[in-house]
């Protein structure tokens, strides 16, 4: 084989190895950046991972919203009809935030089994729900 050919094919196999290698990284980034999302009923079968972040979604239980402290803490249960899942929030509750009321949280859970969340979403109006909370209230029975 010829020197220029043989310089080619090295260029070339360099090349197909750098196109590798930021195709592994680039994925590498999206898979470590995906959150799912959870309802309360996977969460407490454990379906959920313990270590990495996640969404979760339901209803916020009523008469469970108790703020132990003077701090900014916040507790309460969250649930789909079927489970319920205690979920913790240091922060300020968005305005629209109260009993009864579909919010999704994304957080993680803690060794104890509640989901410590690091932000809290509410819906805007009446109207709306999140996708993945009305999907997984569908999924459940039927509040009494």
């Amino acid at each position: 084989m010829k020197p220029h050919r043989k310089q080619r094919l090295l260029l070339i196999g360099l090349m197909l190895i750098g196109i590798g290698l930021a195709a592994t990284f680039a994925l590498k980034a999206f898979n470590e950046n995906l959150m799912y999302f959870f309802s309360t009923t996977d969460v407490a079968e454990g379906k959920a991972p313990r270590d990495a972040l996640f969404r979760l979604g339901g209803m916020v239980v009523k008469g469970s919203v108790e703020r132990p402290g003077a701090d900014l803490l916040v507790r309460f249960k969250l649930s789909d009809f079927s489970k319920e899942v205690t979920v913790e929030y240091s922060g300020i509750l968005p305005d629209l935030f109260r009993e009864g009321q579909g919010i999704v949280a994304m957080g993680r859970l803690d060794g104890r089994g509640v989901f410590v969340a690091e932000e809290v979403l509410a819906k805007h109006d009446e109207n709306y729900m999140p996708p993945e909370v009305a999907d997984s209230l569908k999924k459940a029975p039927e509040a009494e």
